[in-house]
């Protein structure tokens, strides 16, 4: 398949005008997909232009005095993976074949996580591929909307944008559904990834997803290579979704397979228990056996009730918010978008055990915020929205 040139770079501090989105002849544009439109073959038969880059947005987000977004020269968190479609449904308690109706929302916990951090004021980048179609032009769109460099965001003409439907039980805990055969994310190559773009970041932010089926598993690999190589800080966040894997066992050794090359890591309690075989995640013991010799930051979230640190000089909790849970989808990656939007500004809060307790406090609330609306990227904070809440707290 063809790339078509990036388009060039703009002047510092201007965003590009939109593009127009080309027309793909045959495919179902209606707002709603039958089942067969949602797992298209890769060789169905329409027209379609080949594949392309998405417009790049020059202007990179970082903080300003009042907090809003500025410009960098270059993005200083890129994260790399999955965007997709989440449908959630509007009521809670209920099973997908229950649900009257269901909100579409964008997500992916990488793109998550970029869309937070620039939100928060940060500077950040997506790497990744959607499909060329409906659902991969908005979310396309959405990335530029908030600010993040999309300059190695991919269409692929022959595979559609990943979706997830999300049960939200009573408590607003998830349960999920997936449209991937194959999906236009796990079609990413080696030869498609922008490198210059990983190598200028101060921080490389991945999960364990693209991990699961080639090419995107070799590109993946790759990437955080030549991250790696360049200097660059690696952040992991597994995000462990065991229906996407063939089996528990592959998903443990896939997520354990580049564990040692990371520098900070963010797993939840029940992440801790499936890595250990059933190990008690709130016994220091069971999580000091996660760490490896190179990791500067080992975080274990646990909802509501905040979060623990450990690294090689301290270890402790942080509480957490206590908030009316209406949809968890993206707290976690509210969370790591929060931390790293304070590391890529000062990686000195690694070796302060005070400093890094207020940001992970931060990081807490960011978390916190976002569970009290439904969707991942719709309800993400700004900084502003973290502060007051920090503040109510204190006052």
């Amino acid at each position: 398949m063809a790339l078509h040139a990036a388009p060039p770079p703009c002047a510092a501090g201007r965003r590009l005008p939109p593009t127009a989105r080309p027309r793909v002849i045959g495919s179902n544009r209606t707002s709603s997909l039958p089942a067969a439109a949602l797992a298209l073959p890769r060789n169905a038969a329409f027209l379609a232009p080949p594949l392309r880059t998405s417009a790049a947005v020059c202007a990179k987000a970082v903080s300003n005095g009042d907090g809003t977004p500025g410009t960098s020269s270059s993005p200083h968190v890129v994260c790399f993976g999955e965007l997709l479609i989440d449908f959630v449904p509007t009521v809670n308690g209920v099973s997908l074949a229950e649900a009257p109706a269901f909100k579409k929302a964008p997500g992916g916990a990488p793109a998550n996580v970029a869309v937070g951090i620039a939100r928060l004021g940060g500077s950040s980048a997506f790497i990744g591929k959607v499909g060329d179609d409906e659902f991969g032009y908005m979310l396309a769109d959405i990335l530029k909307e908030n600010n993040v460099n999309n300059q190695g965001l991919l269409f692929d003409a022959h595979a559609r944008t990943a979706l997830a439907f999300v049960t939200l039980r009573s408590d607003g805990e998830r349960e999920f559904m997936f449209y991937r055969n194959p999906s236009a994310d796990m079609l990413l190559e080696e030869k498609e990834l922008d490198l210059d773009l990983i190598k200028k970041a101060k921080i490389f932010h991945h999960g364990s997803i693209s991990l699961i089926t080639e090419p995107c598993k070799t590109a993946h690999i790759a990437a955080a290579k030549a991250a790696k190589d360049a200097g660059v800080l690696i952040s992991y966040d597994p995000n462990l979704r065991l229906p996407l894997w063939s089996s528990a066992d592959n998903a443990r050794d896939g997520i354990l397979s580049i564990w040692d090359t990371a520098d900070v890591i963010k797993i939840s309690e029940e992440e801790v228990s499936f890595l250990t075989n059933g190990e008690d995640p709130y016994d220091d013991s069971v999580i000091k056996k996660l760490m490896h010799p190179n990791l500067k930051l080992l975080l274990v979230t646990e909802g509501p009730e905040g979060c623990r640190y450990y690294s090689k000089e301290f270890n402790g909790r942080v509480g957490g918010l206590k908030v009316n849970a209406v949809d968890t989808t993206g707290a976690g990656d509210a969370f790591v978008a929060g931390i790293l939007s304070q590391l890529a500004v000062d990686f000195s809060l690694l070796q302060n055990e005070g400093r890094l307790r207020e940001a992970l406090k931060f990081a807490n609330f960011c978390g916190a915020l976002t569970v009290i609306e439904r969707g991942a990227i719709p309800a993400l904070p700004t900084r502003q929205q973290v502060v007051d809440a920090l503040t109510k707290v204190v006052a």
